[in-house]
């Protein structure tokens, strides 16, 4: 755990605590202080069995940190089915009980405020909350709904919404830099589009956000786990002007790039965070997140092409290729630009793949000089593929599910193409190069692959730009037929190379990259 002098920000994490018996919820708050949390979030909906007297003492006593009870019913989206009135004096006695935090639904607050007047102690604090399972209102209602909340009586403003677009979390950011100075708000989005609400709180001054002990055991839709809120995010070092990047996709949620430039961002002492950015409209996203904080994004599957539309300025490869990867905000004046890494992260991998299956070659030309290089998918990446080995002097096939794609962009570079299906009889010559550029055979289709084995034999080299799982079936097949094999990791770890160095101004810790993507 951190000391608490490394932190950046005073945002807290509280564990949301959910066992369905005091010795689990036991268990689970000491997990929780050794998982480096702040406070934990006492769920008394969650207990089969409830004896308010002895257990709320029981686990108040139990617990190694500062408490937070709430004891949520149905109609707030908690699993409390009893009467009203008892729950509230559940809520009653902990106040009593010296809880640090009480939650309570504004829909009842006004009244419980006024029912403990007089009574709470000085170092309780009433969380007044209200959550909104269907979206995100508008700026001036989230004002409102603030106004509220407080005149209910809240030592502490918390809202919860629901993002139906990344875009919703922008309005939460705003009520809460525009609040917080009036009155501690805790402001959340759920939902995997909302994550970022749950990690960039820290940098727009929200008093906590939630983590949890294990993945996928959630109290709210889209809740990281504390162990991705400190080691992977970096949560601590969060300060009000650190820089945003991520990885903007649909999906996104697998990608490793959070891992590999966080890590590089700790190590090199550099202040930003990285984050899963799960996108429906890149031009939406980028118009929204204007400020030159939000500094830097990777851009991946199905936004590589959009991508190019939305910056001001691209780079010459990058508008030949018609995909951009990466895109940088120009702090000097906010404006957008281009780029494309992908094809050199991919084409130098091959060439190292077939200079060590043969030797040194002639450093004056390409291994892929001459040689038949064939492109499966002819999206974003199969189009930088297609561009780089078309310059490095290959003699380039498209393949794709729809030959009128794969016959567009064959013009365009001045390749020929195929429809996948006929690639599997298609062999005009053996030592081929084969570049696999689509998502089959990705997590959790790992068992598809978008050629039969039997056509393998005719590759000197097999690429695949998957990169989870590390060894595709394309790979696995491509090896047993005896081609040199690269593997998506590579391509992925050329391309991070260019990415950091722009996000950063610093040169890439090529060593660290290497090592970081071994290990995982």
């Amino acid at each position: 755990m951190e000391a608490a002098a490394m932190r950046q920000n005073s945002t807290l994490i509280c564990v949301p605590i959910m066992g369905d018996s005091i010795d689990k919820m036991a268990i689970d708050m000491d997990r929780a202080k050794a998982s480096g949390a702040d406070l934990v979030e006492i769920r008394l909906d969650c207990l089969k069995t409830f004896s308010p007297n002895e257990d709320l003492k029981t686990i108040m006593k139990a617990s190694p940190l500062p408490t937070l009870i709430t004891y949520r019913p149905k109609w707030e989206g908690g699993q409390y089915e009893g009467d009203e009135n008892k729950r509230l004096d559940v809520l009653r006695l902990a106040v009593e009980l010296g809880a640090d935090y009480v939650d309570v639904e504004l829909q009842v607050a006004r009244e419980f405020n006024d029912s403990i007047s007089g009574k709470k102690p000085q170092n309780c604090k009433v969380i007044v909350s209200s959550h909104n399972y269907e979206s995100t209102p508008s700026i001036e209602d989230l004002g409102n709904l603030v106004a509220r909340i407080q005149a209910a009586g809240a030592d502490i403003v918390k809202i919860a919404t629901t993002a139906l677009d990344i875009t919703d979390v922008a309005r939460i950011f705003q009520t809460i830099v525009h609040s917080q100075y009036q009155v501690p708000i805790i402001g959340l989005v759920m939902g995997e589009r909302g994550l970022i609400s749950r990690v960039l709180c820290a940098k727009y001054g929200g008093y906590l956000t939630f983590g949890t002990l294990d993945s996928g055991v959630v109290s709210a839709p889209g809740q990281p786990t504390v162990k991705d809120l400190l080691d992977l995010y970096n949560f601590r070092s969060i300060r009000h002007d650190t820089k945003v990047f991520g990885i903007i996709g649909k999906p996104v949620g697998h990608s490793k790039s959070p891992f590999l430039y966080n890590e590089a961002f700790k190590s090199a002492g550099f202040n930003g965070v990285y984050l899963h950015l799960l996108v429906d409209g890149v031009a939406n996203f980028l118009q929204t997140y204007s400020s030159t904080d939000f500094t830097g994004f990777s851009c991946t599957i199905p936004h590589k092409e959009e991508a190019v539309k939305c910056c001001d300025e691209v780079d010459p490869v990058a508008k030949s290729i018609g995909a951009v990867n990466c895109i940088i905000r120009r702090a000097s004046d906010g404006k957008l630009l281009g780029y494309n890494t992908d094809y050199v992260g991919a084409i130098s991998a091959i060439e190292d793949g077939l200079q060590g299956s043969h030797g040194a070659s002639n450093s004056t030309s390409s291994p892929l000089y001459n040689k038949l290089f064939i492109v499966i998918g002819a999206g974003g990446a199969g189009k930088a593929l297609a561009y780089g080995a078309k310059e490095k002097g290959a003699r380039v096939v498209i393949a794709n599910r729809t030959f009128e794609r794969a016959k567009e962009l064959a013009d365009t570079i001045g390749g020929d193409a195929l429809s996948l299906a006929d690639l599997e009889n298609f062999h005009p010559e053996d030592g081929m190069i084969l570049a696999n550029t689509t998502s089959i055979g990705m997590q959790p289709k790992v068992d598809e692959t978008p050629v039969p084995k039997q056509a393998l034999k005719h590759y000197a080299l097999v690429f695949d730009a998957v990169y989870t799982p590390k060894i595709t079936r394309l790979l696995r097949e491509a090896e047993e037929c005896g081609a040199t094999t690269v593997s998506g990791i590579e391509m992925f770890i050329g391309q991070a190379y260019g990415q950091y160095e722009r996000y950063t101004g610093l040169p890439a810790p090529k060593e660290l990259f290497r090592k970081l993507m071994s290990t995982k």
